[in-house]
């Protein structure tokens, strides 16, 4: 029998959405073995100067837990 955990993050890039996306699993993967899915909560964007300088995103890591 597989069991899982959630754990949630939040990841930045200046890039977009999608690299914060990607940076954010890329670095849980690091710690987390086992990752199954993700879960895009949120999205937020900061702006500086009428100008955005760095995209936000809030995520659910799903992991299988070791035997």
């Amino acid at each position: 029998m597989a069991v899982a955990s959630v754990s949630k993050i939040t990841a930045a890039s200046p890039k977009g959405f999608e690299d914060a996306v990607r940076d954010g699993v890329a670095r849980a993967g690091k710690t987390l073995r086992g990752i199954t899915g993700v879960h895009l909560l949120d999205q937020k964007a900061h702006v500086e100067n009428g100008t955005i300088t760095e995209y936000r995103v809030t995520l659910e890591v799903t992991f299988l837990l070791d035997s």
